[in-house]
């Protein structure tokens, strides 16, 4: 895999590993060393993904002491609030539909194939963590990450990376409460993930979009069955 696509996955594994761990702004990132070990990467790989997060203000360094989380740009002047039950999950659904449909449509225009093969990527780490039996939600949110990186615009990767956390509550509750068998579930999504990822290859904006804008209506369709 070419350095610039370690440097991209592990940037990915280090905010997945930040929400997995929920760690705050302030909180102490493990060194270089452990990073590398973790992610299995070389260290000069890790100081890349480590000096993009700086540059983003999503992590902060402290000579000799070490990298710590950082605060959000976007949630530095965004207050969402928390999902605090069903109804706001439908309503997050319904904005990420606007969102993240727009987000698959510019992404399926970028002339930087790097980025689009990233989603392909992505979307396969999610693949082979569900053949696994693993949950596979940081890997969902990475495919959705990287299609928001591709889009090139960065208020739409600093809205869609504000609103991570919230990204990963819906997730846990669909799942949770869905009557949709599990099995059912992720053959699905599998399914709409792979029409999201073919039409950004093909550089489709139109199919980008609507595949995008489907797959999050399907979420709303498996909590909310009788209306789907």
């Amino acid at each position: 895999m070419p350095a610039t696509s370690l440097t991209d996955t592990v940037y990915d594994q280090v905010l997945a590993m930040i929400g997995q761990d929920r760690l705050a702004a302030g909180d102490r990132l493990p060194g270089e060393h452990a990073l590398a070990e973790r992610f299995g990467v070389s260290r000069p790989v890790v100081r890349q993904a480590l000096a993009r997060l700086r540059a983003e203000g999503r992590v902060t360094a402290a000579h000799g002491a070490g990298h710590f989380v950082g605060q959000e740009p976007a949630l530095k002047s965004i207050d969402y609030g928390p999902i605090q039950g069903i109804p706001d999950v439908r309503s997050f659904l319904e904005f990420r539909c606007i969102l993240e449909g727009e987000s698959a449509a510019l992404a399926a225009q970028s002339r930087d194939a790097r980025l689009r093969a990233a989603v392909t990527a992505r979307r396969r780490a999610m693949e082979a963590a569900t053949q696994r039996g693993e949950p596979g939600i940081e890997e969902d949110i990475a495919f959705h990450g990287a299609i928001a990186r591709a889009s090139e615009n960065r208020y739409l990767l600093l809205t869609i990376t504000a609103l991570m956390e919230h990204t990963r509550v819906a997730i846990r509750l669909v799942r949770e409460l869905s009557p949709q068998p599990m099995m059912h579930r992720w053959r699905d999504v599998r399914t709409e993930h792979l029409r999201i990822d073919e039409a950004i290859a093909a550089r489709d904006a139109a199919a980008a979009r609507e595949a995008m804008t489907q797959h999050l209506r399907s979420g709303i369709a498996r909590l909310f069955p009788r209306e789907g």
